[in-house]
């Protein structure tokens, strides 16, 4: 958003809710609106477009400029027809003749050369609907290092006021890479390690001072601190995006063409915790006057300032937009399955209740994926019929014939994550020790330490022999002891599943598509073959399941 639109909205807030409720009810009267007061109509989009000498300038078919109109009001997010705040005709005039010489511009609606009409009657609270189309820029033959220009976008309409946008466009501006990064050997849970990091300017204009980003995820760490460098944490909330960040500012010039490494190296220290965590780190040029600003409300470095020296013939090949590493990459985990057992007589109901936890030592960022989740099939013992499942389980069958459910576990998922899976029973004829396969599907996980534990057992009606009890163990049957770790006796109801649900940010995000097993960052291989397959799944219904799961964020589902 524009700081004209920054402004406008701090202005529409001062009214209260009294004054916005009327200007919507009043712009839906259309005429009556305009004899009260004029609608305030804010025209956003990118205010400042810089166009590189080196580069395609992002994705040639895509703009970099998305016009839109915000209009004050509510923004509707139900089904249906969208209620227009206002009706009545308005016009949009993009104005780019400030690029002549300078750029080429591709306009939306009706263009003549660089100016452009684009014509409406029903505007909507928000931005959503509200789109008035796409500016593309690319350089022209006579675009040259240093040279600016400007788009001016205006707009008028009856019972309308319009704050107008204007786009700066620079072309060959300083821009700034970042020398690769390669991922040091060896590198255990617990362990520091070290990273030369540098800069390329191979932009057209020297850049008045840059500022470095250095981010970590959760289970990675920055122990050293400078005097120009200040750091913040996020660790509260989406697990997906707690992290540590450090800027550190540097004032002098980068020339054009110019490489610079930092004066030391930067260490990183990973938790005990920590799986294929995900390193970054960027150059920006700063902004004039952003030196004083970005550090403030942040936590600041002490000792000798961080600097950068210059390096000497320097391979611009050596340099990306992009500089990543994820590690460390030999920590495990152990996922866990647990049973439950239960009696009851013909036609009477039970519940059963079965878990799920990760043992550690590592946690389960999935960050790369966006959160899928891990998936296992419950099936019923012989006898019996599931009447409740939990809100993250679904039957495997799509027709319905098959009485097993496949349900989900969230991740992110942390290194002591507990989930609850409560299912309902109907007994409809007694087997004695009867028993039901709770399981995690057949595959190769590197990160899993211990597959014994990935079979469960739900037993109905045991005779009482040791060992029928349901309560864990590997394919071959119900583990020897009722006692140990596997044992469905609730106690994956405490703090552990509270903060393991809260935190999780409720696993798969609406985005994640694709297999029902670990991918991405975790180097697992999708699921989605012969076990989605067996399950007699479509690819809609797992889709659709995945969507219910990402929307829960509470450990017992």
């Amino acid at each position: 958003m524009t700081q004209q639109a920054r402004r406008l909205r701090a202005r529409l807030a001062a009214l209260g809710a009294v004054g916005a409720t009327a200007l919507a009810a009043a712009g839906v009267q259309g005429a009556a609106h305009a004899a009260e007061a004029p609608l305030p109509v804010v025209i956003t989009g990118e205010d400042r477009v810089d166009l590189s000498l080196h580069s395609d300038n992002g994705d040639p078919t895509e703009p970099q400029v998305d016009l839109r109109l915000d209009v004050p009001g509510e923004e509707f997010e139900g089904d249906g027809e969208v209620p227009a705040v206002h009706r009545g005709d308005y016009t949009i005039r993009i104005d780019a003749s400030g690029l002549k010489g300078v750029a080429e511009a591709d306009l939306p609606c009706d263009a003549d050369g660089l100016v452009a009409v684009c014509t409406g009657y029903e505007l909507y609270a928000g931005t959503t609907f509200n789109r008035v189309g796409g500016i593309r820029l690319d350089l022209s033959d006579d675009s040259e290092a240093g040279d600016t220009g400007k788009i001016v976008v205006t707009g008028e309409g009856e019972g309308l006021e319009f704050t107008p946008l204007t786009v700066d466009v620079r072309v060959g501006g300083p821009e700034l890479l970042n020398r690769e990064l390669s991922a040091p050997e060896g590198v255990m849970p617990g362990d520091d390690f070290e990273l030369p990091l540098g800069v390329m300017n191979v932009g057209g204009l020297p850049a008045q001072g840059t500022v470095l980003r250095l981010l970590g995820s959760r289970g990675l760490s920055f122990p050293d601190t400078y005097g120009n460098c200040s750091s913040s944490d996020i660790n509260t909330g989406d697990l997906l995006r707690q992290r540590t960040e450090v800027l550190c500012t540097f004032p002098d010039t980068l020339g054009a063409g110019t490489a610079y490494a930092l004066s030391r190296q930067v260490r990183v220290r990973t938790a005990d915790f920590a799986l294929n965590d995900i390193f970054s780190y960027s150059f920006d040029p700063l902004e004039p006057g952003e030196e004083k600003t970005l550090h403030q409300g942040r936590r600041q470095g002490g000792g000798p300032d961080l600097t950068l020296e210059r390096v000497a013939d320097a391979d611009p090949a050596q340099y990306t937009k992009y500089a990543e590493l994820d590690l460390p990459r030999t920590n495990t985990y152990d996922l866990e399955l647990t049973g439950a057992s239960a009696s009851g007589a013909a036609g009477e109901k039970v519940d059963v209740e079965i878990g799920f936890r990760n043992n550690g030592p590592a946690w389960i960022g999935a960050l790369r994926s966006g959160g899928e989740p891990f998936s296992f099939t419950v099936t019923p013992p012989t006898g019996a019929t599931f009447t409740k499942a939990p809100e993250k389980c679904m039957p495997a069958g799509v027709n319905g014939s098959d009485p097993a459910y496949l349900c989900f576990a969230p991740t992110p998922m942390l290194e002591d994550a507990r989930f609850t899976f409560p299912f309902e029973l109907r007994v409809d004829r007694v087997v004695e020790g009867a028993k039901g396969r709770v399981a995690l599907p057949d595959w190769n996980n590197p990160y899993e330490s211990d597959e014994s534990n990935d079979v469960a057992w739900i037993v109905l009606n045991a005779p009482g022999a040791p060992g029928d009890d349901g309560t864990g163990g590997s394919d071959g049957g119900p583990s020897d002891d009722p006692s140990g770790p596997g044992s469905g006796d609730g106690d994956t109801s405490g703090d552990d599943t509270d903060d393991a649900g809260s935190a999780s940010g409720g696993g798969s995000g609406d985005d994640a598509d694709g297999g029902l097993a670990l991918t991405g960052a975790q180097g697992v291989g999708l699921l989605g073959g012969a076990a989605v397959l067996a399950l007699g799944l479509g690819a809609a219904v797992v889709a659709y399941q995945r969507r219910r799961a990402g929307r829960d964020g509470e450990a017992a589902v």
